[in-house]
């Protein structure tokens, strides 16, 4: 057999050649390769329910706003809420008005997120008060200032003060709302701590969309009644700096408070 040699190639030429090529190739594919920028991740619907991830969460902290007074804070409002919805603010039995949103916001228990609508974020410590055979203790209903009732069906809440802790808040929310009646020593469940986001439009400022997050522990008050009973709470705002204002706004008078059995009970 005869070996064909073509007379023309020098091997290390032809190696240097193909490593040529091969560099080439691969840098004209490198630079062909097309550039896609990175986007933000986006969660769809089913990921958001899934990771939990809220969808009218505020990205940017410091675009809240502050009010001088309640008509600078109305007049912000007017054009950003649906017109019935903002004058039955106060009106309609179990609302609350202007002049309580802009005290809360003033005394930065709320914050509004500068959006239309705007977003109201309030901080919530809830209570659930474990008696006997198990059962829970629940704010059946309460009284309001103008002469209105609010159908609760709730454990014991209170929006928390600005950098409160959830103990500290828990203690506050006992003294205020139960009063002289839990007078008796309060113990925390271990491991009954939770934490959870709820988004729902307010109950208190018709179609103002709102942020609760609450922060819930189950807790053993001493001396509390077996049955039904009723207290009365003080100046709901009797610290604020600006007494006239307080004045006008829709505060409780009393809360009605009953047992109830643990499984009728959603925290």
């Amino acid at each position: 057999l005869r070996r064909y040699r073509p007379n023309n190639i020098n091997i290390p030429d032809f190696f240097l050649t193909t490593l040529s090529i091969l560099f080439s190739s691969s840098f004209s594919s490198a630079s062909l390769k097309p550039y896609f920028p990175k986007i933000p991740f986006l969660a769809s619907s089913r990921i958001r329910r899934f990771l939990q991830i809220p969808s009218m969460s505020v990205s940017n902290p410091n675009n809240r706003r502050r009010f001088a007074n309640p008509d600078s804070l109305s007049d912000w409002l007017k054009p950003r809420l649906p017109s019935d919805s903002f004058a039955s603010w106060g009106v309609k039995p179990g609302t609350k008005n202007v002049h309580n949103l802009w005290l809360e916001i003033s005394q930065g228990e709320t914050s509004l997120a500068d959006s239309t609508p705007p977003i109201r974020t309030v901080n919530v410590v809830t209570v659930k008060i474990i008696g006997k055979n198990n059962r829970v203790l629940i704010e059946s209903h309460q009284e309001l200032s103008d002469g209105t009732v609010r159908s609760r069906h709730r454990p014991l809440s209170e929006k928390m003060k600005p950098d409160e802790s959830p103990d500290s808040a828990v203690l506050r929310a006992i003294r205020e709302e139960l009063g002289s009646i839990a007078g008796g020593e309060v113990r925390i469940v271990p491991g009954s701590y939770r934490e959870k986001v709820e988004e729902r439009c307010s109950a208190s400022y018709p179609s103002l969309p709102a942020r609760y997050v609450l922060y819930s522990v189950d807790a053993i008050v001493d001396g509390l009644p077996d049955d039904d009973f009723v207290t009365e709470e003080g100046e709901e705002y009797g610290d604020s700096e600006d007494k006239k204002v307080a004045d006008q706004a829709v505060t409780v008078r009393k809360h009605f408070w009953k047992w109830v059995s643990p499984d009728s009970v959603e925290l």
